[in-house]
């Protein structure tokens, strides 16, 4: 039996690998059948079939009948989906159970405190990183936004603050309820003051000539992205993380600097 390979790799979504694929798809077509036939249809060794049918049995997907020879039944695929799915619920469930128990375990604050004794001990140089994928650099931002205690200071383009909208607003939302000073600045048009209302609820923005990209958090973490964001695709974007306080006080200072200066959101 011919099975396409497509098809074969599109099985592993079931939880199957390759032999286990093989032997389903030659039972489904045959019903019933030994594991001799099974191996010759499949092109699985000999060798590997029984534990390979057995996993196939563990898991759902076909039924042993004792006799002699031995022989397996398949069982119908709209029962598998349904098996399937029934044990990716009581995985995801389980699983949650566990995060939950461990957010308010003795483990998780062990964990934490293991880690701010170990952060005092990282050489400077080790605290920044680089990311490429703007995704993957506001997926960043964000967890740093969620652990500020003092401010966040944004500079960044037209576009860049209808993007931040969008991404980062959940957890400018949760910052701006903790008590942390939210400063936008970048160059505004008329039309955004509509599109940046919800916004501008939980952060102060003004109006730039700037067209710079950096965020500044509680004067020491800064994110700053190296290319122009109208000159290159958003999976490109490379932005480059420092954790340090002599250019964050620095940069925070040239910041509120330039603010003072800037019109409201009108």
């Amino acid at each position: 039996m011919i099975v396409q390979k497509t098809f074969l790799n599109k099985l592993k979504d079931f939880g199957l690998n390759t032999y286990e694929s093989k032997l389903w798809t030659a039972l489904l077509s045959r019903g019933i059948s030994t594991a001799g036939e099974l191996s010759d249809i499949s092109n699985v060794p000999r060798s590997r079939t029984y534990d390979v049918l057995e996993s196939l049995e563990k898991k759902g997907f076909i039924i042993m009948k004792v006799g002699k020879p031995i022989k397996y039944i398949a069982v119908p695929p709209e029962e598998v989906i349904h098996r399937v799915k029934q044990k990716i619920q009581e995985d995801a469930e389980f699983k949650n159970e566990l995060i939950k128990q461990l957010e308010a375990s003795e483990i998780l604050d062990e964990l934490t405190l293991l880690h701010s004794q170990g952060i005092e001990h990282v050489e400077p140089g080790d605290l920044s990183g680089s990311f490429k994928g703007r995704t993957n650099v506001y997926n960043q931002m964000e967890s740093s936004i969620k652990k500020a205690k003092k401010s966040v200071y944004i500079m960044t383009t037209a576009s860049g603050i209808l993007r931040k909208a969008e991404f980062l607003y959940p957890a400018l939302k949760k910052a701006k309820a903790r008590g942390v000073e939210i400063k936008i600045a970048a160059p505004l048009t008329k039309d955004m003051t509509k599109r940046l209302s919800e916004l501008a609820q939980v952060a102060d923005i003004r109006s730039s000539k700037l067209d710079s990209r950096f965020i500044v958090i509680d004067d020491s973490e800064v994110y700053f992205m190296l290319l122009d964001d109208k000159k290159v695709h958003s999976s490109y974007d490379t932005g480059v993380w420092v954790n340090t306080k002599v250019f964050g006080k620095a940069l925070s200072y040239f910041f509120e600097k330039e603010w003072k200066d800037l019109p409201n959101l009108s």
